[in-house]
């Protein structure tokens, strides 16, 4: 079967990956993290991850309960480098929850006509209503990373940018809405090997594109963007959390963990919470080291 953009993965991961990512995914046994600069040499056992979850997904059925009874308006951004996981991450915090009241906002390329709009605005359109929770699976920082590495957007753009974000996000939680911001940060490595898999397997194709391709040449390039994004964008207001997710089963048992801990909803159960993992996810701190 073909691969997708003529296999340009593959000859990346070939001829241009520098030797250290190639040795570390040829030397991996595809299950355990190969960053090494992870914390934990094993992924998490399964059978550990199952009963955490299963935990976890009783208290998000609490929570969104407690939401839709209380009125609560709540968002959750999901960033990060592509393969990070933000979509699985989103997918096992809705797996159990009731569609109508939890939704994903995954926008595409602005049209012509949002092109010429207030920048925020086509986000605007996709906040919650009163007793729902609204996830965004990429937001309004794509103009701080994506559009910014690849030229989208123009340096005067981004800077504008930077200025008006802590002043819309104060908008939004002064008037009510509970904002939670999460980065899903993926080693070099261990995104390539994700790509890698990705492109041999015709169920995952789909999920890559050109810009997946072209931004295997850019880390660089992406990992300023994203440091800058975080000093800049990182408030009292509202601050970021760093996910680790080379190890993706930690990584969605201590997100939502993360988002849980931070409401006080009918019925908690903190034991079965459990505390979330400083090694795992934590203030920005965790990405610059």
């Amino acid at each position: 079967m073909a691969k997708p953009f003529d296999g340009a993965i593959s000859t990346f991961f070939e001829n241009n990956a520098p030797e250290d990512i190639r040795a570390a995914i040829a030397n991996s046994d595809g299950k355990n993290p190969i960053d090494p600069d992870y914390p934990y040499a094993k992924r998490l056992k399964r059978a550990d991850y199952e009963t955490a979850l299963a935990a976890l997904q009783i208290e998000l059925v609490k929570f969104q309960s407690w939401v839709k009874n209380t009125g609560q308006r709540i968002v959750i951004v999901f960033e990060g480098r592509d393969a990070a996981g933000k979509g699985g991450t989103i997918k096992r915090f809705r797996e159990n929850l009731n569609p109508r009241n939890a939704r994903v906002v995954a926008l595409s390329k602005p049209t012509d006509r949002e092109a010429g709009e207030l920048y925020f605005q086509r986000y605007i359109k996709h906040l919650p209503t009163a007793g729902e929770i609204v996830f965004f699976d990429r937001s309004w920082y794509n103009r701080g990373v994506v559009e910014h590495v690849f030229e989208f957007c123009t340096p005067d753009q981004r800077e504008q940018w930077f200025k008006q974000v802590p002043a819309f996000e104060d908008m939004l939680v002064n008037d009510g809405i509970s904002l939670t911001k999460l980065w899903l940060n993926v080693g070099r490595a261990s995104q390539l090997q994700r790509f890698l898999a990705r492109e041999s397997d015709p169920l995952k194709q789909w999920k890559l594109s050109w810009i997946d391709v072209e931004g295997l040449n850019r880390w660089d390039a992406y990992t300023a963007a994203i440091g800058e994004t975080l000093d800049k964008t990182h408030t009292d207001t509202a601050p970021w959390t760093v996910v680790r997710t080379d190890d993706k089963r930690r990584a969605r048992i201590n997100a939502i963990r993360h988002v849980l801990t931070q409401y006080s909803y009918d019925g908690r159960d903190n034991a079965a919470l459990g505390a979330v993992d400083p090694k795992i996810a934590g203030s920005p701190e965790i990405w610059h080291a």
